[in-house]
This record gives C-alpha cells, sequence and structure tokens, in this order.
C-alpha cells in the first residue's frame, strides 16, 4: 500500500531550501496551501518552532475545526525540563489547539544524553494528559534510528529518505522500524530541492556531485519522468513507510506535488541513483568552509 502525503512548514518561517528562490511563504499563500491540503486530505502537518513563527501562521490561517493532524517538536535540554514542556504546551496553544497529533524529540542526540530517560518520561506524561497524541522521535541516518527505536519504543519515528539518500532504505532501517509497529514517516525526499537544482548552480562543496545529479536526470528522462514524479515515486512506494513529508512554497507547488504522486511509477534503476558522497548527504556542510579536506575531495573526485 502506497504511503500517504504529509506537509512540511519551513518554507512558512524562513527561506528554505537550495532550491527554493521565492523566500518565505506569505501567510495568503499559506492560507491557499492549508485550504488545497485539507480538500486533498493531506492531513499531518509538520511544525516547527525552529522555523521562524511557523506554529503562529498555522494557527492563524488553518480551517476551524481543523482537519489536520499537527506535529510539534521539542527544543532542546539546555533550559531543563520544566522549560521544554512549557514550550511545548505553548507550541499547542500558539496554532490555536487544546491538544497536538504527535510531539517529535527534535534532536535524538538529546536522547542519548544523561537526561534521555527523563525527557521521554516527560512526553509520555504529556501523553498521558492529553496533550499529545503521538511521540516520535526525528533522527539522522547518523543517529542510528533503529537502536532509538528499540530503546524508547516510539509511536512514530521521522527520517530522511529519497532517491538521492537511499542509506536508510539499503541498510534495512526503514523495513525494520515498520516491522517494529513504528509508524514511519521520511522527509528530504527532494534533498532540500538539491534533485531541481540546474549544474551550473551548485554551490562550491558539491561541485563534484554535478556529474552524478546530471546522470540522474539523463536516466529520468529516459525513463518517461520528471524529477518531481520520480522522487515522489519512489517515496511513496517504499515498504513500510506510512507517510511522506513534503515541502511547498505555493499552492500550485502543491497542486504539481498532488499530481505527479497519481501517476503510474516509471520504471527506473533506483539503486544508481542514491549518492555516496558524505557531504552531499549532509546539508550543514553544504555552504561550510571545509578548508583543505574539501579541497583534497574536489580534486580527488574530479
Amino acid at each position: 500500500m502506497a504511503a500517504s502525503l504529509g506537509l512540511g512548514s519551513a518554507q512558512f518561517g524562513g527561506d528554505y531550501g537550495i532550491s527554493n528562490t521565492r523566500g518565505r511563504v506569505g501567510e495568503d499563500e499559506v492560507r491557499q496551501i492549508l485550504e488545497l491540503a485539507a480538500d486533498c486530505k493531506i492531513l499531518n502537518i509538520d511544525a516547527s518552532h525552529h522555523d521562524g513563527d511557523v506554529e503562529r501562521v498555522l494557527g492563524r490561517n488553518w480551517p476551524f475545526p481543523s482537519p489536520f493532524k499537527p506535529q510539534v517538536r521539542t527544543l532542546r535540554l539546555e533550559n531543563g525540563l520544566e522549560w521544554l514542556e512549557s514550550r511545548l504546551r505553548r507550541s499547542v496553544d500558539h496554532m490555536g489547539l487544546v491538544r497536538a497529533h504527535a510531539a517529535l524529540v527534535d534532536r535524538a542526540e538529546d536522547l542519548m544524553g544523561p537526561d534521555g530517560d527523563a525527557l521521554w518520561a516527560r512526553l509520555e506524561k504529556l501523553k498521558g494528559e492529553g496533550l499529545i497524541s503521538k511521540i516520535g522521535i526525528s533522527a539522522t541516518a547518523a543517529d542510528q534510528p533503529l537502536l532509538l527505536a528499540k530503546r524508547f519504543k516510539p509511536d512514530l519515528m521521522q527520517v530522511p529518505a529519497s532517491i538521492l539518500d537511499q542509506r536508510l532504505v539499503k541498510n534495512g532501517t526503514i523495513g525494520n522500524l515498520a516491522d517494529l509497529g513504528i509508524e514511519v514517516q521520511i522527509r528530504s525526499v527532494f534533498l532540500q530541492g538539491l534533485l531541481f537544482l540546474p549544474r551550473e548552480n551548485l554551490p562550491a562543496n558539491l561541485v563534484p556531485v554535478g556529474p552524478h545529479l546530471s546522470r540522474v536526470r539523463r536516466m529520468m528522462a529516459e525513463g518517461g519522468a520528471d524529477p518531481l514524479h520520480a522522487a515522489l515515486s519512489f517515496a511513496l512506494n517504499l515498504e513500510g513507510v506510512s507517510t511522506v513529508m513534503v515541502g511547498v512554497t505555493s499552492a500550485a507547488e502543491l497542486r504539481a506535488i498532488v499530481a505527479a504522486s497519481e501517476r503510474k511509477a516509471p520504471k527506473l534503476n533506483w539503486d544508481a541513483m542514491a549518492l555516496t558522497d558524505e557531504v552531499a548527504l549532509d546539508p550543514s556542510q553544504w555552504f561550510a568552509d571545509l578548508g583543505e579536506q574539501a579541497t583534497r575531495r574536489l580534486v580527488r573526485v574530479a
């Protein structure tokens, strides 16, 4: 059974995504996006307080009664558990809701620290009180999400996966999470827009993967697919995935995503499209000054 679409909201709070040329989404556009999402039964909405004023933007613009299943995220633990709980309660309040569908631990390293068990216990308390319905973890490939899942037994896990980043598919993590009865969401299915960025616009740290990205697009074209259709087909048909989170900057973009998701999946060599370059798979390094190490890498790959 194919996964369903969910909506990320990072673009509602800032200029998110390497191929985003429109900047932060205006509130009129947010309202149109949410109305379209409701009409299309795209109900999972991922809200993050790290991205500007997203929670209040959502609260001001979605229909009431809201059909959505909003997800909130924890802040870091530096200010203590009492403050973290207070902030989660404000997150729900900012969205004009009585409860949130889920709360996700935003940084998995918080769970691996000395206060990890106490953090999880606090979230279980909030679940018991009815402030949230599910507890989840947002993890990266480096966080070893399967080990986290076995230790904390979350209701859901959100991890990155895409045509370009197939690490958690190939090592069996996504399938194993689903086998544990965990709801699996995937994000970064366009790898923050890298899939759509013209080769000539790549930042210096990504120049080495330019030839691979060109090959991927050529393979898609030869298979009768465009990057949007191919990316969604790959993500929505991954075994064990429940929800595919996507981000948009306009209702038109969401309309295109919905249309592409309803098309028949192309027959492509998915395995051959995966990136292995560590810098390309880590957006935090795309614009970093990698110094001598980056210079050696550019020479080696070129």
